[in-house]
C-alpha cells in the first residue's frame, strides 16, 4: 500500500472542503492507494489490513478475484469505522472515479461520527484486530491450527447470538446471583392482629399458602442460571460454559468483533444511502466539470441500479434522504397533512418550510434501518418507486410479482430488517432437567426456525457446552422442543409455547 500523490492529495482536500460546508462531521480520514489484488486482501478482511488466520478469509478473497477477473463486479472503495478513518483507492480508477469513492468516504466517515449506534464501537480497532491476529496465532502455535480453526469455525456459527441493545446499558451482563449460603426464613406478610379469634378471618390458611408458594417460586426464580432470560448468549457463554482458557479467549474475540460490525449491519440502508447523498449533492454541485459529467453518471447509476427482485441499499437509501428532505422543506407532515384527504392538494402542498436539510441530519444521528423504514417508507413512497412483493411460482420455479399493496410490502421489509431476518433466541435455564442441559427458547415473531440451521446450531452450542442442549420453539403452530444430546437431534412436542416474560 503507498500513500496517495500529490493530485489525489489536493483533491481530498477540496472535497472534504466541500463536504465541511454542507456541514459534515468527519474523522480525519487517511487513504492509501492500492492495486486489485490488494483491495481484494482488505475487503477479504473486511476492511480491515490484518485479521486473525481463517480459511473463510482465502475463500472470500478468491471469489473477490475471480468475481472481478470476469467481470461480475468491481470494488470502488473501503472504508472502516476507525478514529482516524481509513480509507483505500484503487489503482487505475480515472480522476472522476477518485472524486466520486472520496465524496462516498465523506459521507460514511460523518455516518460513522454521529449516528448514535455507532457511539460506543471501538474506535481503535485496527489495532484491536491486530492484537486479536497476534492472540490467535499464538493459540495455534500451543494448540495447533486444527483445533484452534475448527473451534473458530463453531464461534462463527454462533456470532449473531448476541444482544444488540448491551452496549447501550451501564454495564454488561452480570454474573448471575448464586444460592447464599444461609437459608434466610420466608416472610409471608401477615396481618397482625392482638385478638387471636381473628387471625383466622384477616389471615386465611388459602392466603397464606398462596403466599408461601409464591414466595418459594421467587427464591427459586432467584436460584435459576440465567435469572431471567438471556439474548446474549455468547456472553453467557463465555462466563458459564466449560471452556479451555484459549477457548474462552477465541470465543471473547469473535464476540467482540460481531459487537464491533453490529452497527454496521443495523445501519446498512441508512449508512450506504446517506454516502450515496453526499457523493450526489457534491460531484453534481461542486466537484464536477463538464467533460466528467457522462463518466460521472454511468458510474453512479451502477451503484443504484436496482433489480426488480433485489433490495439495493444505495437506492433506497438515497431516495428516502431525497423524500423526507423534500417533505420537511414543503411541510408534508404532522397533523394536518396526514388528515388531508384531497389528491390535488397534496400533489401542490408547500409550506415552504425549508426543513429538510436539517431533518436529514436528525435522521442520520438517531435512526437504524428499522427505524428508519417504519417511520419514512410511506405509501406515497412506495407507489411512485414501484415497490411490490414476489414469491415463488411453485409450477414454473420463477419469481413473481405476489402484491403490490403498501401493508404488505412495508411489512416484508421490516421482518427482514428485524434482527436482520434472524430468529430470536434465548437462554432460559443452564440447569434443565436438574442435569446441567442448556435450555434456549426462540421467540416466535413470525420468523421461524430451518430445522436444518437449528440442528447445526445446536451441535455447535453442545460442542461449547458440553452437555446436551435443547430449544423450545413452534413448528407448524406447534410448540416443540428440538434436542441434541451429542448423538442424534430429537424433536418432541411441548405442552404450551414458551412466552418471554
Amino acid at each position: 500500500m503507498a500513500p496517495i500523490p500529490a493530485q489525489l492529495s489536493e483533491l481530498q482536500h477540496e472535497i472534504e472542503g466541500y463536504a465541511k460546508a454542507y456541514g459534515l462531521d468527519c474523522f480525519t480520514t487517511i487513504y492509501e492507494l492500492v492495486d486489485y489484488r490488494q483491495m481484494c486482501e482488505i475487503a477479504a478482511y473486511e476492511g480491515f489490513p490484518v485479521r486473525y488466520p481463517h480459511w473463510r478469509f482465502g475463500m472470500e478473497y478468491d471469489r473477490m478475484m475471480k468475481s472481478q477477473t470476469y467481470g461480475l463486479s468491481k470494488i470502488y472503495e473501503l472504508v472502516i469505522n476507525t478514529d482516524p478513518c481509513y480509507a483505500y483507492l484503487l489503482e487505475g480508477n480515472s480522476l472522476v472515479d477518485q472524486k466520486l469513492v472520496m465524496s462516498h468516504v465523506t459521507g460514511h466517515c460523518d455516518f460513522f461520527k454521529n449516528n448514535r449506534f455507532f457511539a460506543h464501537t471501538d474506535r481503535r480497532m485496527i489495532d484491536g484486530m491486530a492484537n486479536h491476529a497476534s492472540r490467535v496465532r499464538r493459540h495455534m502455535d500451543r494448540q495447533g491450527v486444527d483445533p484452534v480453526e475448527s473451534f473458530i469455525d463453531v464461534c462463527n456459527s454462533l456470532d449473531n447470538l448476541i444482544d444488540p441493545w448491551v452496549p447501550f446499558r451501564a454495564t454488561t451482563p452480570s454474573s448471575p446471583t448464586r444460592e447464599p449460603s444461609v437459608e434466610v426464613p420466608i416472610n409471608i406478610g401477615k396481618l397482625s392482629t392482638d385478638r387471636a379469634y381473628l387471625d383466622q378471618y384477616i389471615n386465611p390458611p388459602e392466603f397464606i399458602e398462596e403466599q408461601r408458594k409464591r414466595a418459594l417460586e421467587q427464591r427459586e426464580q432467584a436460584k435459576k442460571l440465567p435469572p431471567r432470560p438471556e439474548r446474549d448468549v455468547l456472553g453467557f457463554l463465555m462466563m458459564h460454559a466449560p471452556l479451555e482458557p484459549w477457548e474462552a479467549d477465541v470465543l471473547g474475540i469473535i464476540r467482540e468483533e460481531a459487537y464491533y460490525f453490529l452497527p454496521q449491519r443495523q445501519t446498512k440502508i441508512m449508512n450506504e444511502g446517506w454516502a450515496t447523498y453526499w457523493h450526489s449533492k457534491i460531484m453534481t454541485s461542486k466537484a464536477l466539470r463538464d467533460d466528467e459529467v457522462i463518466d460521472y453518471a454511468e458510474a453512479a447509476s451502477g451503484v443504484t441500479a436496482m433489480a426488480p427482485n433485489q433490495l439495493n441499499p444505495y437506492k433506497i437509501g438515497v431516495e428516502l434522504y431525497r423524500d423526507i428532505e423534500e417533505r420537511w422543506n414543503k411541510g408534508k407532515f404532522g397533523k394536518q397533512w396526514d388528515e388531508c384527504d384531497d389528491q390535488k392538494a397534496r400533489e401542490e402542498w408547500d409550506m415552504k418550510l425549508q426543513l429538510g436539510q436539517s431533518k436529514i441530519f436528525e435522521v442520520r444521528r438517531h435512526y437504524n434501518d428499522v427505524t428508519f423504514i417504519d417511520e419514512f417508507f410511506t405509501m406515497e413512497f412506495c407507489r411512485r418507486h414501484r415497490f411490490f412483493t414476489f414469491a415463488e411460482n411453485r409450477r414454473s420455479g420463477q419469481l413473481e410479482i405476489a402484491s403490490r399493496e403498501f401493508k404488505k410490502i412495508k411489512d416484508q421489509m421490516l421482518q427482514q430488517l428485524t434482527n436482520f431476518g434472524q430468529p430470536f433466541i434465548y437462554v432460559v435455564d443452564a440447569n434443565y432437567l436438574n442435569r446441567g442441559e442448556l435450555l434456549l427458547a426462540h421467540r416466535h415473531e413470525g420468523v421461524d426456525l430451518r430445522i436444518g440451521y437449528a440442528r447445526e446450531t445446536l451441535k455447535n452450542l453442545e460442542r461449547i457446552w458440553r452437555r446436551p442442549v435443547a430449544i423450545l420453539t413452534v413448528i407448524e403452530d406447534k410448540p416443540k422442543r428440538i434436542r441434541f444430546d451429542g448423538t442424534g437431534i430429537e424433536i418432541s412436542e411441548e405442552t404450551a409455547a414458551w412466552r418471554l416474560a
